[in-house]
C-alpha cells in the first residue's frame, strides 16, 4: 500500500454536538504526522458530487465548541444505485484521496463497512446522540442529548406541580431507549417509555390514578419517539416519510400518549416534543473530551495502516474494533438499567 499523503474527512447522517470537535482533532493530529486534510462535505453526497474543502489548523481554530458540522452532513446513501456508487469510487480517486475517515451512526458506518469490502483504506468514528451502537460503551454527543432532556424535564417539573399537569415529554430515540431512560432517571421522571419494552396505556394511566390518590397531583412521563404500544405492531408516526436508507420518519407517540391518558383519567396533559433541540447547540466537556480522543485515535490507525476499524470506547480506554460489529446489531439499554429506573415509577 502507497504511503499516505492526503485524508479525507466527512459527517454523516443526523448531525450531533461533537462533530466539530471530532474534526478538528483529525485535523490537527494528521498535520502533526505530515498529511493533508481534505474535508468532504454533507456526507457521502459530497463524495458523490465532488464537493469538498481543505482543511487546515487554521480552519478548525475556534471550532471545538460549536454545535454541528463544518463540513456539513447528509443522510445520502451511495448504496442506492450503482451510478451514485461510481461517482463516489471515481472522485476518490480524483482527488488522490489516500484514506478516509467517516464519522457517523449505523447508516453512515455501513456505507463505510461496504466501502471498506471494496478495499477502500477507512477509519470510522462513531456518533449518534441515541448511543446505540454496539462495540463502544458512549458515542460522543449522547452526553449533551442526556443533558438537554434532563434540563427540559426539570423546567417542565415546576410547570407540571403549579399547575397539576401531567407532562408527556418525547424525546429521540428510534430503536432504543438510552436517551429516554438516562434522561428520565437524571430528571425524575414518574414513568419512562422505551423501544426495547412495549407499553400498556392502561397500566400508564393506572400508575397516573395511584400518584393522584397518593397526593402527587402531576406527573412526568418520558416517552422515546419509538416505543410502541403492546397492541400495535409499528411505529406511531406523523408521517409516512422514509429517508434514503428506508428509515421512516418518526414523531407522534408523544401526542398519542397525551390524547389517549388525557381521555382515560380526565387529567389536564400536555405533551413537549423536543425534537431537534436534543441535537442542537454547544457539546458539553465530555463530550468535546470523547470526540476529540476519537478524533487523535482515528489518525493513529490510518499511520498504523489499520483499516476497516473504528474507534471505540471501552473501560474508558480508547480502542479500536472490525466496522462491522457496530452494523450488525444495535446497543439496546442494558435491563438493569431500566430496572432501577422503574423503581421510581408511579
Amino acid at each position: 500500500m502507497k504511503p499516505v499523503k492526503k485524508i479525507g474527512v466527512l459527517t454523516g447522517g443526523g448531525d450531533c454536538p461533537g462533530l466539530n470537535a471530532a474534526i478538528r482533532a483529525v485535523v490537527r493530529r494528521a498535520n502533526s504526522y505530515g498529511y493533508e486534510v481534505i474535508g468532504i462535505k454533507r456526507g457521502w453526497h459530497g463524495l458523490i458530487y465532488g464537493e469538498t474543502e481543505p482543511l487546515t489548523n487554521f480552519s478548525v481554530s475556534g471550532i471545538l465548541h460549536v454545535g454541528g458540522t463544518i463540513i456539513g452532513t447528509s443522510r445520502t446513501n451511495p448504496f442506492k444505485n450503482e451510478e451514485d456508487l461510481q461517482r463516489l469510487l471515481a472522485n476518490y480517486k480524483k482527488f488522490g484521496i489516500d484514506a478516509l475517515i467517516s464519522i457517523g451512526g449505523e447508516d453512515t458506518l455501513g456505507v463505510a463497512y461496504k466501502l471498506s469490502e471494496k478495499g477502500i483504506p477507512i477509519v470510522g468514528i462513531p456518533k449518534t446522540i441515541d448511543n446505540d451502537l454496539s462495540g463502544t460503551d458512549f458515542t460522543f454527543g449522547f452526553d449533551t442529548a442526556v443533558t438537554i432532556v434532563t434540563d427540559a424535564i426539570d423546567r417542565l417539573h415546576s410547570t407540571a406541580e403549579s399547575h397539576d399537569r401531567i407532562m408527556v415529554v418525547e424525546v429521540m430515540g428510534r430503536h432504543t431507549g438510552w436517551i429516554a431512560t438516562f434522561g428520565g432517571i437524571a430528571g425524575g421522571a414518574d414513568i419512562i417509555l422505551i423501544p426495547e419494552v412495549s407499553f400498556d396505556i392502561g397500566e400508564v394511566c393506572t400508575m397516573i390514578k395511584k400518584r393522584h390518590e397518593r397526593g402527587k397531583n402531576f406527573s412526568i412521563i418520558v416517552v422515546a419517539e419509538g416505543a410502541k404500544p403492546k397492541d400495535v405492531d409499528k411505529y406511531i408516526t406523523s408521517s409516512n416519510q422514509v429517508d434514503e436508507f428506508g428509515h421512516i420518519k418518526l414523531g407522534g407517540v408523544g401526542n398519542f400518549l397525551g390524547t389517549e391518558i388525557e381521555k382515560r383519567t380526565g387529567y389536564d396533559t400536555r405533551v413537549t416534543v423536543l425534537g431537534h433541540i436534543q441535537r442542537g447547540g454547544s457539546p458539553t466537556a465530555n463530550d468535546r473530551v470523547l470526540a476529540t480522543r476519537f478524533g487523535v485515535a482515528a489518525v493513529d490507525l490510518i499511520k498504523e495502516g489499520k483499516f476497516g476499524r473504528m474507534v471505540a470506547l471501552q473501560c474508558n480506554k480508547i480502542v479500536d474494533i472490525d466496522i462491522s460489529e457496530p452494523v450488525k446489531k444495535l446497543k439496546t439499554v442494558d435491563p438493569d438499567l431500566y430496572e432501577i429506573a422503574k423503581v421510581f415509577f408511579g
